[in-house]
C-alpha cells in the first residue's frame, strides 16, 4: 500500500521535508520526499503493515500530520493518489528500506 502525496501553499524553505521525514519515521513508512520547482511537495510513503487496514490507517493519520505540517508552513492543500500493486492491473511498486528526502 502507497500513497503519492502532493503538497501545496507555503511548503518550501521552512523544514516542510525534514517534518515528513520525521512524521514518516514516526510511523514506521518507508518512501521519500522532495521539493518540485513549482512550489509543491512530493511525497511517496509505504507501510509494509501485514494488515492492509493497519497499514493504511498508519498512512491516513501520516496525511493528517501533513496538512497541518511543521509551525512555519501554511497547508493550502493535499492531494493524494493510493497505489496498490496487489489490485490487477496495477504496476508493481517500487519498495523502499527508509524514508529520505531527496535533494
Amino acid at each position: 500500500m502507497q500513497a503519492h502525496i502532493y503538497i501545496m501553499g507555503f511548503v518550501q524553505g521552512v523544514g516542510y521535508r525534514s517534518f515528513v521525514r520525521s512524521k514518516a519515521r514516526e510511523y514506521e513508512l518507508m518512501g521519500w520526499v522532495k521539493n518540485l520547482p513549482d512550489g509543491r511537495v512530493e511525497v511517496v510513503a509505504q507501510s509494509f503493515e501485514a494488515n492492509v487496514s493497519q497499514g493504511k490507517e498508519k498512512l491516513i493519520k501520516f496525511i493528517d500530520d501533513l496538512k497541518r505540517g511543521p509551525f512555519l508552513a501554511e497547508v493550502s492543500d493535499v492531494v493524494v493518489k493510493w497505489e496498490d500493486s496487489s489490485v490487477p492491473g496495477e504496476p508493481e511498486l517500487k519498495s523502499y528500506t527508509d524514508f529520505i528526502i531527496i535533494k
